[in-house]
């Protein structure tokens, strides 16, 4: 089965600020930019910029489960809240993603199915401009998303995640390694060693 992103999710383009941000340590508001997302495809929510800000309806705040999608660059990915932000908005362009079905769709596969070959050639085909492209939130409405049940999604989330972490570690070990060879063989320039 397959539907269209908007008949699973609202998408809501980022606040726009009329003005840089002026950061405030003891802001009430935390904004969620560009920088926050993390290469895994989750938002870090440990250093967002805090501004005074009272005015914020409702509407805008992010919450834990929301996807944040880059509608601008040469990446077109989401990532997903897992913590909760407390009092923050997401900023343009970024476009801020909620389920509205969680009875249909999990948001972590839907977070990893963007992230997929489907989704991406969708995606980057409908991308606007010549420099820097953009997506529109009407084409990020329009992706079809296929849609197994949630049990298999709840496998597919999870087969990922340990495809993820297995990558990590041996990416790790790659490094571990090279620097342990060239401090070995350092040792053996320096005449420290035979």
């Amino acid at each position: 089965m397959r539907s269209k992103l908007h008949e699973l999710a609202t998408v809501q383009m980022g606040y726009s600020f009329r003005s840089r941000l002026e950061t405030s340590e003891g802001g009430g508001l935390a904004v969620i930019q560009m920088r926050d997302l993390m290469d895994n495809n989750t938002v870090n929510c440990d250093d967002l910029v805090r501004i005074d800000m009272e005015s914020m309806k409702g509407h805008h705040f992010a919450k834990r489960g929301d996807l944040v999608f880059r509608a601008r660059g040469s990446l077109n990915t989401s990532a997903i809240l897992l913590d909760d932000p407390g009092k923050a908005v997401v900023s343009a362009p970024l476009l801020r993603i909620r389920v509205k079905k969680p009875d249909k769709i999990l948001p972590e596969y839907l977070n990893w199915y963007i992230s997929q070959r489907d989704a991406q050639i969708f995606l980057t085909s409908r991308a606007e401009g010549t420099f820097l492209k953009m997506i529109s939130k009407q084409m990020v409405e329009n992706l079809e998303i296929a849609l197994p049940s949630i049990d298999r999604q709840k496998i597919i989330i999870e087969l990922a995640t340990l495809s993820a972490n297995e990558e990590y570690l041996l990416h790790t070990l790659t490094i571990k390694r090279k620097q342990y060879i060239g401090a070995r063989l350092m040792k053996i320039a320096k005449g420290e060693m035979n």
